[in-house]
């Protein structure tokens, strides 16, 4: 048996993932998808000092807590950066990451360090009326259509899941600074239906701890456990 967490992006929650856990706990896996402080379920916590470290400190005491073992720590977008903290906290704990669609970052980076045009996102928040909320990115025309959702009924069953976030999320720098961390295997799994603008950096061939870096792809967009939960599972499966 596997333990899976999943950690969802920005804007979203933990219930991003429920077409993808009842495969992975069928596979006979323990799945844990919680949601982030601020967002959904908890976006009454929501405020400007809620940032990166308090979800990696959500990530962190959940690992602790329930005293997980062995785990493969899976990113989607923003969380990229969430699990490369967490990592560095607990490296013992964590025997593989793997970066859905995700940022990711070196020591010391931010969002905005990783993917650039962030930077555009945090200072019209700056200079907005409320100064730190940033809300969810607009839907856009097919086959982008929400996070790269455009199916009608999915659709309706994901923006009532979103809500805004805090700008300080993108601008508090990772910490990847444990050398165990650099140990973990990694893997990356990139959503090949995207907007330009979004283009994410090249992964390495040889990853931090030496050995060739894994890179899968699937044909569909950001928010693959939303569109294409089957085939994201048996990836997970393969990789785990």
């Amino acid at each position: 048996m596997t333990t899976y967490l999943l950690v969802h992006g920005a804007w979203h929650t933990g219930r991003a993932w429920e077409r993808v856990v009842p495969l992975l706990e069928q596979a006979g896996h323990r799945v844990f998808t919680p949601t982030l402080t601020g967002y959904g379920e908890t976006k009454h916590l929501l405020g400007p000092e809620v940032g990166l470290d308090t979800h990696v400190d959500d990530i962190v005491r959940l690992i602790t807590a329930e005293d997980l073992t062995d785990v493969v720590l899976v990113g989607h977008s923003y969380a990229g950066l969430v699990i490369s903290s967490a990592a560095n906290a607990v490296p013992d704990r964590i025997a593989r990451l793997v970066y859905l669609d995700a940022m990711v970052p070196e020591h010391g980076e931010t969002a905005a360090d990783v993917m650039p045009p962030t930077r555009g996102l945090i200072e019209r928040t700056l200079e907005s009326e409320s100064g730190w909320r940033v809300p969810p990115l607009p839907e856009l025309p097919p086959p982008f259509g929400l996070f790269g959702v455009t199916d009608p009924a999915d659709l309706a069953w994901l923006r009532p899941m979103l809500s805004d976030q805090s700008v300080r999320c993108l601008q508090e720098p990772v910490r990847l600074d444990n050398p165990a961390t650099a140990a973990i295997p990694r893997a990356h799994i990139h959503c090949t239906v995207k907007p330009d603008g979004f283009d994410r950096r090249p992964v390495p061939a040889i990853q931090p701890n030496g050995t060739p870096s894994e890179v899968f792809e699937l044909a569909t967009g950001h928010d693959c456990m939303v569109t294409a939960p089957a085939e994201l599972t048996e990836l997970l499966l393969k990789i785990g």
